[in-house]
């Protein structure tokens, strides 16, 4: 949500006709916050317990770090991704990419409803809930406008706290849009 005023610059130079006009915008986001999976839907619940099911499927030998998503798509169908690493590190793909684009490639047009984010790693525990990076994000922003309508996000902390929000917007407000390279 945006909110805001206005600020006017009167200093000497609006004497001479030349005034500044700043507008001051705030973003705020609404989220909801569980405790443990018994606090979700069963629906969210399953899906959480999926993004789980992806971690097995990750490949990171060189960050160590795991992270699966788990896509719920209109249709009921759920599609699983985990981060694959490349020695040649910008060569790998985040776990939410992973599962979108194989919707792209494998359901194009299918309505995606919800994603669930987790992470593992053996190095450390990790006390808080993972969240997506920015080009993930803008990814998943893409789908949701292409789709036109909003896509649920969990991130979910093993065995902890799960963050949740209703659109993809909320997380990324200001994603790259540039309409006139559709056409």
């Amino acid at each position: 949500m945006l909110t805001g005023g206005y600020l006017t610059n009167r200093s000497k130079d609006c004497r001479k006709f030349v005034c500044l006009i700043m507008q001051i915008m705030k973003v705020s986001i609404e989220y909801e916050t569980y405790e443990g999976l018994d606090q979700l839907t069963t629906t969210d619940r399953n899906l959480c317990i999926k993004s789980e099911e992806a971690l097995k499927s990750s490949y990171s030998p060189y960050s160590g770090f795991k992270v699966g998503s788990a896509i719920r798509l209109k249709d009921g169908l759920v599609v699983l991704g985990s981060n694959q690493e490349n020695v040649a590190y910008p060569s790998g793909l985040c776990a939410e990419r992973v599962a979108l684009f194989t919707i792209g490639a494998n359901h194009p047009g299918a309505e995606i409803e919800s994603i669930a984010i987790t992470a593992h790693t053996d190095q450390f525990e990790i006390l808080k809930p993972v969240t997506s990076c920015g080009g993930c994000l803008q990814v998943m922003a893409e789908f949701e406008l292409r789709q036109q309508k909003e896509i649920s996000v969990l991130f979910y902390c093993l065995n902890g706290q799960i963050l949740k929000v209703h659109s993809v917007k909320s997380l990324l407000p200001f994603g790259f849009i540039e309409d006139r390279l559709t056409h």
